[in-house]
């Protein structure tokens, strides 16, 4: 019973304190030359690094966020300009069959709504694509080609349907009708 009572022997020391403390041994040994000073400045250096990235990072990520947030806004009706367009459409081709008469009120009536929905689409950053000069596969869509003697391929002839702009996105192109130099008669000569 007298073993129940004697004093722990050094020999029954915990495992897991002699492994740490043979691991710190061991990385003092591997790197004799860092003193704990240097180690701390090390670990100084590599938190500092990293915390400077981080802040980088979420700056460039404030940045990005307001950037898609500015543009969700400015485009945010890009949608409903779109689906209106063809109630546009149909709009004007009822202002040319009321343009036979134009002393008729439903002509003038016609007229101040057309009026109201061009300066809505102008406060909307709306605007119709130019349509004089040369055809621009960017902001044009050529429906047909016709022989033209006069003047040079590639012209736009006429318009079959508007097309528009929201500030710099394309909302429709303008369908037109471009030149094309007439073919010479094939067999004229033998």
């Amino acid at each position: 019973m007298q073993a129940d009572n004697d004093p722990p022997e050094a020999n029954d020391t915990p495992v897991e304190a002699t492994e740490a403390e043979s691991a710190q041994e061991e990385s003092t040994q591997e790197n004799p030359a860092l003193d704990p000073w240097e180690e701390l400045e090390a670990d100084v250096a590599k938190w500092k690094e990293l915390s400077l990235r981080t802040a980088a990072e979420m700056e460039n990520l404030r940045k990005r966020t307001a950037r898609e947030r500015e543009e969700a806004i400015r485009y945010a009706n890009q949608r409903l300009l779109e689906e209106l367009l063809p109630v546009i459409d149909n709009f004007e081709m009822g202002m040319q069959a009321a343009a036979q008469d134009t002393k008729s009120m439903i002509y003038i009536g016609m007229d101040m709504v057309r009026k109201q929905l061009n300066e809505f689409l102008a406060s909307q950053g709306v605007e119709e694509i130019p349509t004089e000069g040369m055809f621009d596969p960017n902001l044009h869509d050529a429906v047909a080609q016709e022989d033209c003697a006069a003047g040079e391929e590639g012209r736009i002839l006429r318009v079959t349907r508007r097309g528009f702009k929201l500030r710099d996105r394309l909302l429709r192109p303008a369908s037109v009708v471009v030149s094309k130099l007439p073919t010479p008669a094939e067999g004229g000569d033998a």
